[in-house]
């Protein structure tokens, strides 16, 4: 089963491969604004819909009133946990220069251990994820989402579609970088190639 589904893997990035890469390389090119907007969304994506999150963090951005009772707001429609949520884009919003003298640490891995334990909001999945999207990940972390896992499953990459605890998460990486060179397909390709499997489209 795994063995014809990475057959269905390879069919699939030689049709949307183009795209994939473009949009990767949109990531490197954000201006510091897209940055901190990526920033905000990376906070808000836990068991919510990324559309939705997307159109928040527009909205928020957009809206000259940034008070907490009217982030509450625009995040109550959009988000699950939409309390603690605002707590963390009001935090975001106060440690962004912070947060911001930290990215230029070539040690990707470093940085996102480091992002996970000092970003309010973020976890291991939500920090790498951040890096990705702002092109700084360098195919050496994985965001382990659950189509990520299901996938991943899937393919016989890991046994179980769920991740225990942070070690691991650290394991689980680990198979799916080995299973990205195995493959030929950058990691960070990968996971734009799984979303676009499920979802019809290359979103973030």
């Amino acid at each position: 089963m795994g063995k014809e589904l990475e057959n269905e893997l390879y069919n699939k990035y030689s049709k949307d491969k183009e795209s994939i890469k473009k949009r990767i390389d949109d990531f490197r090119k954000l201006s510091e604004q897209e940055q901190f907007k990526e920033y905000l969304f990376c906070m808000l994506t836990p068991q919510s819909n990324a559309k939705k999150c997307w159109e928040a963090v527009e909205q928020i951005m957009n809206n000259q009133n940034k008070s907490e009772k009217e982030i509450s707001m625009i995040l109550k429609t959009r988000t699950r946990f939409y309390n603690n949520k605002t707590r963390y884009v009001l935090n975001g919003f106060e440690n962004w220069n912070f947060i911001k003298s930290k990215l230029d640490n070539g040690n990707i891995v470093e940085l996102r251990n480091w992002l996970a334990e000092n970003v309010n909001g973020y976890g291991l999945k939500e920090a790498s994820h951040f890096l990705r999207n702002i092109g700084k990940s360098d195919n050496k972390i994985a965001i382990l989402d659950r189509h990520i896992l299901r996938n991943l499953k899937s393919l016989d990459v890991i046994p179980e579609a769920n991740i225990k605890n942070k070690k691991n998460y650290f394991e689980i990486e680990e198979s799916f970088i080995k299973f990205a060179e195995q493959t030929g397909i950058p990691i960070d390709e990968l996971d734009l190639l799984f979303w676009s499997k499920e979802t019809g489209e290359i979103f973030k």
